[in-house]
């Protein structure tokens, strides 16, 4: 795993500073802290941070073609790239090292833009071709590794692994974009391509971006989506030998490495088939790491126990204090942008600790999204049956009226909390999964927002990026659609930034089996009652795995890798939380009506409400802002 950066004359051939590009290199430091490597040339700088993995001896980059006419900064794993290697050999192709980086150049020349195409992995790159003046960026299918870029105000256009690659350019333009804050507030993140400043962007998952001397930028293209077509007749028992060997091939490839490598293991289902199926191709003993919690209601290692003893792991376990929130203004420096999700701290702290025994760790991320796991997915499709039985018309008058008169209950499960059945029932399938999983819903992001910042969104709605998403998703399936609404928003913008930050802030490669695309290209082939059965999710993932997990493993509620935010605002951090929200610096931006913020904190602190995740979103964003990197334009609130 690597840090990449680097800098582009669109107009000319300036000579770039080799002191600001060595600066902009630096502070991705923890990417690669073994290697750092430089090409400069005239209009062209690139700069590459290297966390040795394969091929430790000759795999430096930047890495060059034959006659050093294309070059290539890389972050992440071609897992492919021995069964490329033949095939450019026989068009030609001399390769002088054993790294995966360098079937990249060669399959540039040999492919050009649709090399990517045949890459296998996770990665983040950029590419210049000096004979065609040409600078190629492309991201990964999913969006595992991330890839950073803007037009500074000198014209230069720069690209980085972070958002505080950029940041270190003098020439970004920081001020603030309100629709991302409009996006952050919602969903915890700001969505793709946006970032938190107007003078950034991120590259989409599975695009690329081509630029040429001379000629304007384009819009990025996009080289791969997934399809729910869901018409694979295959039988039950079929799909659990087919989804043996995709498993299998796909954590066989992820094992490559010469440095340690090792799993984390949660004791929920998917770390645990990860484990499972290493240990079944391992010839001996698989290390693996996980975090208890000293609170019982959020801790799973009991779980974790059971699989790394049935497969004889070499298991580490470190105990994680239910009032661990000193991480509160690292993690504001790590994200560079405002995110708020608050399973950032526990996973900081499983990185922490695998990093002291593998640079490498498997993890279980991605597969809820295309096993169909998550709890909310069978609520959506339950409501979306009573949404199907009433046209539109008639249930958003209906239901509207009934969710704003009923009295929230935060108190109760939420099957039991009619406000929230009736305001999902008074909207379309696509809206109501985006209010199911907003932060802060539409009425109370409403109130928290100044009158000032509301003229300034315009009328924006981070709806629009489920919108746009739903767009291209050419189903109309009720699971199908809010699982590829999760791929393309919650997994990119929530669970793969979260695990990239949190591993590479310790120098350590996590690596995602559960995402290979091939993988989740067939589960989405699948029909829903393979995902889905009566009230259980993974149903297909989890009857594969019967002979292999306990059922305890398998069939126990979903837990979460959660912490106890309702408590902390209550207790331990209860006057921290209140003059951070209530203090100048939330005050001053504009952006808040602080008499809505003093109520939602008295009502959450008196127990009246519970607005935890509101509250933590909310400090994560004042220790953005108390951090320095933004500014406000004041000039239009």
């Amino acid at each position: 795993m690597c840090g990449i950066a680097g800098l582009f004359d669109l107009e000319g051939r300036r000579d770039f500073s080799r002191d600001l590009v060595t600066r902009m290199s630096d502070v991705q430091y923890h990417r690669g802290p073994d290697e750092g490597g430089y090409h400069f040339e005239p209009g062209v700088a690139l700069a590459h941070r290297r966390l040795s993995i394969i091929d430790l001896a000759t795999g430096q980059q930047p890495l060059f073609n034959e006659d050093h006419t294309v070059a290539v900064v890389f972050n992440g794993e071609i897992y492919n790239y021995q069964s490329l290697v033949p095939e450019l050999q026989a068009l030609g192709h001399v390769f002088r090292t054993h790294s995966d980086t360098e079937v990249i150049v060669h399959a540039w020349e040999a492919w050009g833009e649709a090399c990517v195409e045949r890459f296998r992995g996770m990665f983040a790159f950029a590419l210049w071709d000096r004979n065609r003046q040409t600078l190629f960026l492309a991201r990964d299918r999913l969006g595992v590794k991330p890839l950073f870029y803007g037009v500074m105000k000198d014209g230069s256009f720069a690209f980085g692994s972070e958002l505080k690659v950029l940041m270190a350019h003098p020439g970004l333009d920081r001020r603030i974009d309100p629709l991302a804050v409009e996006e952050y507030f919602a969903l915890g993140y700001a969505a793709e391509p946006r970032t938190i400043f107007k003078g950034a962007a991120k590259l989409d998952p599975g695009h690329t971006l081509t630029l040429r001397r001379g000629q304007p930028i384009p819009a990025s293209r996009p080289y791969w989506d997934v399809r729910f077509t869901l018409d694979n007749p295959i039988s039950l028992d079929d799909a659990v030998a087919e989804l043996n060997e995709r498993l299998h091939e796909s954590i066989r490839l992820r094992m490559i490495s010469e440095v340690p490598l090792g799993a984390f293991l949660s004791g929920g289902v998917d770390s645990s088939a990860v484990v499972a199926t290493m240990a079944d191709l391992s010839s001996g003993p698989v290390n693996t790491c996980s975090i208890g919690f000293d609170d019982p209601a959020f801790n799973e290692s009991e779980f974790a126990k059971m699989v790394a003893d049935r497969y004889h792991t070499n298991h580490h376990t470190e105990t994680v204090m239910s009032d661990d929130f000193d991480l509160i203004d690292k993690l504001s420096a790590l994200y560079d942008e405002p995110y708020a999700d608050s399973s950032a701290i526990p996973t900081y702290r499983v990185c922490e600790l695998a990093r002291k025994h593998v640079t490498v760790a498997l993890s279980g991320d991605g597969g809820d999204e295309s096993f169909g796991g998550y709890r909310r997915y069978r609520l959506h499709m339950m409501e979306q049956r009573m949404r199907d039985a009433m046209p539109l018309g008639l249930r958003r008058p209906l239901f509207g009226a009934l969710g704003y008169a009923y009295p929230k209950a935060d108190w109760a499960p939420r099957m039991f909390r009619a406000k929230t059945t009736f305001q999902a029932l008074a909207r379309d399938s696509v809206e109501a999964y985006f209010h199911s999983v907003s932060i802060l819903r539409n009425d109370l992001r409403s109130q928290v927002f100044s009158d000032s910042f509301k003229r300034e969104l315009g009328g924006y709605n981070a709806l629009e990026v489920f919108r746009r998403h739903a767009g291209n998703a050419q189903t109309d399936d009720s699971l199908a659609q809010i699982q590829y609404l999760d791929l393309k928003t919650y997994l990119v913008g929530d669970i793969n930034t979260k695990v990239d930050r949190a591993s590479m802030a310790h120098s350590l490669e996590v690596r995602e089996p559960l995402m290979d695309h091939p993988l989740v290209e067939w589960l989405a082939g699948l029909p829903n009652d393979l995902k889905i059965r009566g009230q259980e999710g993974k149903f297909l993932f989890k009857k594969s795995l019967e002979p292999v997990l306990p059922n305890d493993v398998l069939y126990r509620p979903k837990m979460g890798f959660a912490v106890p935010l309702a408590r902390w605002f209550r207790g331990p951090l209860k006057d921290r939380v209140r003059e951070r929200l209530m203090g100048d610096v939330m005050a001053d931006s504009g952006v808040f009506d602080m008499a809505t913020l003093k109520r939602m904190l008295d009502d959450h602190q008196s127990g009246r409400r519970d607005y935890s995740a509101p509250l933590w979103t909310l400090m994560m964003f004042e220790s953005f802002l108390r951090g320095g990197g933004a500014s406000i334009d004041r000039s239009e609130l």
